[in-house]
């Protein structure tokens, strides 16, 4: 009888402390409790808590990333005074040299190797000497080519001029489409053929269809499309890569914000999208026929506020991503992770 009445004070002082927790703290708990069940989210990445080796290696604002899959290569370039405004970096986190040769300010960059060359390009909005360009050097930093006139902006196209070229991207045949227009005199995407030969032109200010209001990223999908970040009309725009036909826009994911930065899987199944303000990344679903469908949203990567990821990349072999926060004046390495992890939810 005795433990019979222990037992009954107990479960009395249970309910009571749950009552009082509730009156004090809301009814969240006795909810909880009640209701609780549990539920599995797809984690598609996971940080790489060990690169880079030392973050002291930032002494900038870091505002973009390249990879070179294939010589194990990540190049960063960061702005400000006095500073290496390049960065190589192996892709376990060492570094392993810097340079600052003819950079002015870097806004975009692209690593494009062969087994005999290692090259970096670089898009350049300063507006000092070397402004205003896209430039390519080897591993090393020695300039190799400058495209556009050097410290001058303009819109011409022979000779060819940039204002504020944003980035770039060049395929395996050497091909090269170029996003010309953070916030300059022009607007437009841009491919120019190996032998540097404007192949076709797309774009003005504006918001209707190839019309844009600061291109910000260019990438490739695998089946021929020319994808651009258009950033100030919030939506991606969809080319032809061979005749420029515009092809279509997602604008759906990007009510909020509009993306700073596309590229697409090694696997080519999904996009990852940054989005500046809100410190995020998306990851899309990537349309896998002729039709680019709907825009939809798979997964996000919530960044803490203020981090500003500005220019992503991804390693062509391991399906790394690596992203350029200007906020944080860092770059991070997010690995692929294919695991369910179980989630707590009501």
């Amino acid at each position: 009888m005795a433990r019979f009445g222990v037992c009954a004070a107990a479960v009395v002082f249970l309910v009571a402390c749950l009552v009082l927790h509730s009156h004090f703290c809301g009814p969240w708990v006795l909810r909880k409790l009640s209701f609780q069940k549990w539920r599995t989210e797809n984690i598609l990445y996971r940080l790489d808590l060990d690169w880079p080796k030392f973050s002291e290696y930032f002494t900038g604002v870091t505002f973009c990333v390249a990879v070179d899959s294939l010589n194990g290569l990540v190049y960063v370039a960061q702005r400000g005074d006095n500073i290496p405004k390049v960065l190589v970096f192996t892709e376990d986190g060492y570094l392993l040299r810097s340079w600052n040769h003819t950079v002015d300010t870097p806004h975009g960059m692209f690593a494009s190797s062969t087994p005999g060359d290692q090259s970096v390009w670089i898009t350049d909005v300063g507006s000092g000497t070397f402004g205003h360009t896209v430039k390519r050097y080897n591993s090393f930093g020695d300039l190799v080519q400058v495209l556009g006139t050097p410290g001058k902006k303009g819109t011409a196209l022979n000779p060819l001029q940039f204002d504020n070229p944003a980035e770039l991207y060049v395929e395996d045949t050497e091909d090269i489409y170029i996003v010309d227009g953070d916030g300059g005199l022009n607007n437009r995407l841009i491919k120019l053929s190996q032998n540097f030969m404007i192949l076709w032109l797309r774009g003005e200010n504006g918001t209707g269809p190839a019309q844009f209001n600061i291109p910000h990223s260019v990438t490739l999908d695998s089946v021929g499309r020319v994808w651009v970040a258009d950033r100030g009309n919030r939506r991606l725009q969809v080319f032809d890569k061979d005749t420029g036909e515009w092809l279509g826009a997602w604008s759906s994911c990007f009510t909020e914000e509009g993306p700073s930065s596309v590229r697409f899987t090694p696997d080519g199944k999904y996009l990852i999208v940054a989005q500046l303000k809100l410190s995020r990344l998306s990851i899309l679903e990537a349309p896998l026929t002729e039709s680019i469908g709907q825009c939809s949203v798979i997964s996000t990567i919530q960044l803490p506020d203020q981090v500003l990821p500005h220019l992503l990349e991804i390693d062509g072999k391991t399906g790394a991503v690596y992203v350029a926060e200007i906020g944080a004046k860092q770059v991070q390495k997010y690995v692929p992770l294919n695991s369910h992890v179980p989630k707590f939810s009501v």
